[in-house]
Order: structure tokens, then C-alpha cells, then sequence
């Protein structure tokens, strides 16, 4: 399977930068559309709306496909992880937990700056545990 390098750190920037827009503006529908586009592109990767942008705007940017040689699957599963938190963060502001909201923001950008930055995916690591464990119980 492969997977385009490019479209993951055009993602995740713009997961950083609209979940920081919504933590600091204090605005949850914003990381709520964000989630649920996350969620979407992790349940049908092929319909991705997070695809579509980066299609449709990255592209146009300039960025060219870095495919490598690598099951996209982890990081399908770390982006729905991030869809969940941002949902939660925006269920927790709509629900009158301002800290709680933007610790659970603050959480998404920092990981998904270390994935960035330092290529560790957390998310990624968390589905290979999951499938370890799947593995183990099996036998």
C-alpha cells in the first residue's frame, strides 16, 4: 500500500493551525468541523475531506506527492484519534469546560507538531499496540 508523505504534513499543519484558531478564538463549532472531517477521512479514507483539501489547496500550492512504500492505515486510525479529541474538546466548551476544552485542543496540536517535527505519530503507535494486542488475544 502506499501512502503520500506530503498529503499527511499538509494535514497536519492544518490540523495545528485550525485547532489553534479554535482554541484561541474560542470557537468550538470550528475544532467540531474539523473533528468530524477528521473522523470522516479516517472511516472512508477514499472520500477524505481532509484529502479534498489538500487536493484542492495544497496541490495548487505547489506540494507534489511524496508516495512511499507504506499501509496508510496507522495514520487513518491516529487521525480518527484526533477527530475524537477535537470532538471532545468541543463537547467540553459547549458543555461550560473552558479548561478542559483547550487542554484537549492543546493536546492535538502538540501531537500532531511531534509528528511533524520529529516523525512520531502517537497515534500511529497506539494502532500498532491495538493490533498487537488483537494479535495475542487471537491465539
Amino acid at each position: 500500500m502506499k501512502t503520500d508523505l506530503s498529503a499527511l504534513k499538509f494535514n497536519q499543519l492544518t490540523v495545528v493551525a485550525l485547532t489553534a484558531l479554535a482554541v484561541m478564538a474560542r470557537q468550538p463549532w470550528l475544532a467540531a468541523l474539523l473533528g468530524l472531517a477528521m473522523l470522516a477521512g479516517a472511516v472512508w479514507p477514499a472520500r477524505s475531506p481532509m484529502k479534498w483539501l489538500y487536493r484542492t489547496v495544497g496541490q495548487r500550492l505547489g506540494l507534489k506527492p511524496e508516495i512511499v512504500d507504506e499501509s496508510p492505515e496507522a495514520h487513518h486510525f491516529a487521525q480518527g484519534v484526533g477527530g475524537v479529541f477535537l470532538l471532545a474538546s468541543a463537547l467540553a466548551s459547549f458543555a461550560g469546560a473552558g479548561v478542559l476544552s483547550a487542554v484537549l485542543g492543546v493536546t492535538v496540536i502538540a501531537l500532531a507538531l511531534l509528528n511533524l517535527t520529529a516523525r512520531i505519530c502517537v497515534g500511529c503507535l497506539m494502532y500498532f499496540q491495538y493490533r498487537m494486542l488483537r494479535f495475542r488475544l487471537s491465539r
